[in-house]
């Protein structure tokens, strides 16, 4: 059964840094796309990145691509999302989540082909 760990969450002044990590078991991590979203209360669930199986392809949100970097290591079986400069509206609850099936790295920011998915982490950051 494939489980999904987020963590890393925290909380965090304006202007701060967090790394979220998401350790993977029960799949075969290297042969899933990747993703992260995020849903803030009374929004919908926000693409924030995204990372082919090899590692090779990592792109993220326009929103947050200067400040946010997505990486894998499939040794460990972890996705990662490292975010520096972080602002309020950065405030929400992290997803990772799991695919196997997608044409090209372009379609991982689409909530649908996920398969698996965590139960999410919070991050909050203060003004």
């Amino acid at each position: 059964q494939a489980q999904l760990v987020e963590s890393g969450g925290g909380l965090v002044q304006a202007g701060g840094s967090l790394r979220l990590s998401c350790l993977v078991s029960g799949l075969t991590f290297s042969n899933y796309g990747m993703g992260w979203f995020r849903q803030a209360p009374g929004k919908e669930q926000e693409f924030v990145g995204a990372i082919s199986r090899d590692g090779g392809d990592a792109y993220c949100a326009d929103s947050v691509k200067d400040r946010f970097t997505v990486s894998r290591d499939n040794a460990k079986n972890s996705l990662y999302l490292q975010m520096h400069s972080l602002k309020p509206e950065d405030t929400a609850v992290y997803y990772c989540a799991a695919t196997a099936n997608y044409p090209n790295t372009y379609f991982l920011k689409r909530a649908n082909l996920y398969y698996y998915w965590g139960q999410g982490t919070q991050v909050t950051v203060s003004s």
